[in-house]
C-alpha cells in the first residue's frame, strides 16, 4: 500500500544541508580561534583571576601586552610580570597584588570605536586616584605622563 501523495508535499528535499555520509555541512575538525581584541582579553583575564582569588594569571605574550604590564607594575597595580616559553608559545605571567590593588578596569577605546584625545582633552581618572593608559606616537604611557609632555593619543583603558 502506497502512502498518499499529500504526505510528500509537506517535506522539501534539502540535499545541500548534508554531505553524502549524513554529517552536517562544515568542517568539524580543528578550528583556529581568532582573537579580535587582545587588550580586552588581557584585561578580562586579570579581572577574572583577581575576582577568583588567583595569585598569578597567564596571558599570551605580545609587545603591547608587555608594555601594559610594565606600566601596571610601575603604577603599583601588579606585583611583577615574567616572560615565559619559547617560539610561538610565549606567555606573560602576571603576579597579582593582594590585598586587591585594582578596583576596576574599563576598556575605553575598542576595535569598533576608537577614542582619540588631544593633550588638552586628557582628564584625570577618579579625581587622580586612577590612571588612563594611552597609546601615543612615543609609545604607551599614563595620562599623567602624556599631559606632562603635552602629547595626545588613543585612550586604551582606565584602571583604578
Amino acid at each position: 500500500m502506497r502512502p498518499p501523495a499529500w504526505l510528500y508535499e509537506r517535506f522539501w528535499s534539502l540535499p545541500y544541508l548534508f554531505s553524502g555520509n549524513g554529517e552536517k555541512r562544515g568542517n568539524s575538525g580543528y578550528k583556529k580561534i581568532i582573537m579580535v581584541d587582545p587588550i580586552s582579553d588581557m584585561l578580562t583575564r586579570i579581572r577574572n583571576a583577581q575576582s577568583a582569588g588567583h595569585k598569578t594569571v597567564a596571558i599570551p605574550l605580545s609587545k603591547i601586552k608587555l608594555e601594559i604590564a610594565k606600566i601596571l607594575k610601575r603604577e603599583k597595580y601588579i606585583d611583577d610580570y615574567k616572560k615565559m616559553g619559547k617560539g610561538n608559545k610565549k606567555i606573560l605571567e602576571i603576579d597579582l597584588k593582594y590585598p586587591v590593588a585594582i578596583r576596576e578596569i574599563k576598556r575605553v577605546s575598542k576595535p569598533g570605536q576608537r577614542i582619540y584625545v588631544k593633550a588638552s582633552g586628557l582628564k584625570q581618572v577618579k579625581s587622580g586616584y586612577g590612571v588612563s593608559i594611552i597609546s601615543t606616537p612615543k609609545g604607551l604611557m599614563t595620562d599623567k605622563e602624556a599631559r606632562k609632555i603635552r602629547l595626545g593619543g588613543e585612550i586604551l583603558f582606565e584602571i583604578w
